[in-house]
């Protein structure tokens, strides 16, 4: 049996366990970082550059970048 809504039912799973909006959050910045990564290589910026126009330390960039570290939420982003 061919179910359509298979993604709303993986939706509904993630909300029964109470993990439904950590994991939107998660895949939010995950893509940002990837984008902004993309970005920086199509321009030619380092990261220390984008340190550089951020006012934070080369090290702050990577924490930004690194989609598994979470002390940076969206809200800092």
């Amino acid at each position: 049996m061919k179910r359509a809504h298979l993604g709303s039912q993986f939706e509904d799973f993630l909300a029964e366990e109470g993990i439904l909006e950590e994991c939107r959050a998660s895949a939010i910045k995950f893509k940002i970082a990837r984008e902004l990564e993309r970005a920086m290589e199509e321009r030619n910026i380092t990261k220390a550059e984008v340190a550089k126009r951020l006012k934070t330390s080369r090290s702050g960039v990577d924490r930004l970048l690194d989609p598994e570290n979470t002390s940076i939420t969206l809200n800092t982003m």
